[in-house]
């Protein structure tokens, strides 16, 4: 709970104002403008170990398969939360649907639907690649995106978007949280800037979008 209200207080001192006041829906979030110093603490090796360690993430996905030629994250490289490591998106959805969840920290409806999200993952099994991606605004502190998972219970495979080109490569809305779906030749099939309620909610966008039951 104590993280929680360190979250809490992050969104109040990061919330545009004035001028910068979101116009989307009142669920959503908009991206901030303001600086982001909160997220820029940094913590040594030792506790950022232990931070990937209590948030138990699944790897980055690997499918095994060739990536298509009009892959929108074809070349697209960013760092996979559960290692540190860089991953291809690109070679790594290869071949198969996939739901990419668009999402921060301090964006409250995104605590309420990651674990929605990840009770579909748990449902679709190897029908379809879930992977989430951490806006490029608080990406470079990966600790406190480990701490707020660990907090949360959801250990979905997850990358940082530091330098913004996932969400460039997807066209991603500037609102979150956002979903958008891509079929299994890595082109988009559905851009879906909502909060899921239930799994089943975001099976029907799949299947209306992919053609794929889950």
């Amino acid at each position: 709970m104590v993280f929680f209200i360190v979250i809490i207080a992050l969104v109040v001192a990061i919330w545009p104002r004035g001028g910068d006041a979101p116009t989307s829906p009142s669920d959503m979030q908009v991206r901030p403008s303001g600086a982001l110093s909160a997220t820029d603490l940094q913590v040594d090796d030792s506790e950022l170990a232990q931070a990937r360690a209590d948030a138990a993430l699944a790897p980055c996905p690997q499918t095994g398969m060739p990536v298509a030629s009009g892959a929108v994250l074809a070349g697209v490289v960013a760092p996979c939360l559960a290692s540190g490591v860089p991953y291809d998106l690109g070679v790594g959805t290869a071949g198969r649907p996939v739901v990419i969840n668009m999402w921060a920290v301090w964006c409250q409806p995104c605590r309420r639907e990651l674990p929605v999200l990840a009770e579909y993952a748990r449902r679709a099994g190897d029908a379809v690649t879930v992977l989430t991606v951490h806006a490029r605004e608080g990406a470079n502190n990966p600790y406190l995106v480990l701490r707020f998972l660990a907090e949360l219970g959801v250990h979905l495979p997850t990358v940082l978007d530091q330098d913004g080109k996932v969400a460039a490569a997807l066209q991603a809305p500037r609102v979150f949280p956002s979903t958008i779906i891509l079929r299994a030749d890595g082109t988009v099939a559905k851009v879906a800037p909502q909060v899921f309620e239930d799994p089943q909610q975001i099976a029907d966008v799949v299947r209306d979008a992919t053609g794929v039951t889950t």
